[in-house]
């Protein structure tokens, strides 16, 4: 059963980041932007973990910890540090200010979530998604078309950013996915050429090539070009880029951050009306 989880986190990357994967993997996300917005939250909401950034605006993540330990209504509620600071001694100083753990920066998608649900009594079953290829979180859908006659759907993810690609990865692979990453235009061509997969999703933004150059080889391409193809990207500059990819022939062009329960779903839809479509 997913929990709900608070987030104190000033760096919107950071907290689109820690959402996104909560999200993924069945849980509640409550985000709050500063320490005074996120000592309001947890009084508030009475989530079943909090976790929260040390370096923040205003009032710091100690001053967060001072204040929320000193409420017997919010008191128990497990207070995780996530800071980049890492020196020696760090944790033990935190963990004796009253924090109950510590995870640190970068977030590592891989490993994040049995870190989190190490801190709640009924060790949620999520922390298997790791070692069971079969299971999935509650909060993913369902996908029917990715097993279908009994094979796996692949999936090729073309993305230079490591944390983007990884978390792609863990999101597709936790709905019944194969997946393949990819950080180049050239890479992603090699392993094309081994394979196809069922779907393509490209940022737009890499490095050489960029995701439209890649779209074209595609299209050039007789084996290839009917290949379903998703622009995933962050760095969106207007109507013409989306204009672009459709004239192109992008199958879907979709705009992060996004909800994971909405990209899978543009998936599935992408995937059964290509089914259709043979």
């Amino acid at each position: 059963m997913g929990k709900r989880i608070l987030v104190i986190e000033d760096n919107p990357a950071s907290l689109n980041l820690i959402t996104y994967l909560l999200h993924a993997f069945g849980h509640e996300a409550i985000g709050a932007s500063n320490g005074a917005e996120g000592v309001e939250s947890a009084r508030n909401e009475k989530p079943d973990l909090i976790l929260c950034d040390i370096q923040l605006p205003n009032m710091s993540g100690h001053d967060v910890c001072r204040e929320l330990k000193n409420d017997d209504a919010v008191k128990q509620i497990p207070l995780v540090a996530v800071t980049a600071f890492a020196m020696v001694g760090d944790r033990e100083m935190l963990l004796s200010e009253g924090f109950d753990g510590y995870i640190s920066k970068p977030i590592n998608p891989e490993t994040f979530i049995d870190s989190v649900t190490a801190f709640f009594d009924d060790q949620s079953p999520v922390k298997a998604l790791y070692n069971t290829a079969d299971a999935q979180p509650s909060s993913t859908i369902p996908l029917r078309s990715a097993k279908p006659n009994g094979r796996k759907k692949s999936i090729l993810v073309l993305d230079n950013t490591k944390a983007n690609s990884r978390l792609m990865q863990v999101l597709l692979e936790a709905n019944g996915f194969d997946v393949v990453v990819c950080s180049s235009v050239r890479e992603a061509l090699t392993r094309l050429a081994e394979k196809k997969p069922d779907l393509i999703i490209s940022d737009i933004h890499l490095p050489e090539k960029d995701g439209f150059d890649f779209l074209r080889d595609l299209k050039d391409d007789e084996k290839l070009k009917e290949l379903p193809f998703v622009f995933l990207t962050a760095s969106y500059w207007g109507r013409s880029d989306r204009k672009k990819a459709a004239a192109m022939g992008a199958d879907k062009f979709i705009v992060q951050p996004v909800e994971p329960e909405v990209l899978m779903s543009e998936i599935s839809e992408l995937l059964q009306s290509k089914r259709s479509d043979v």
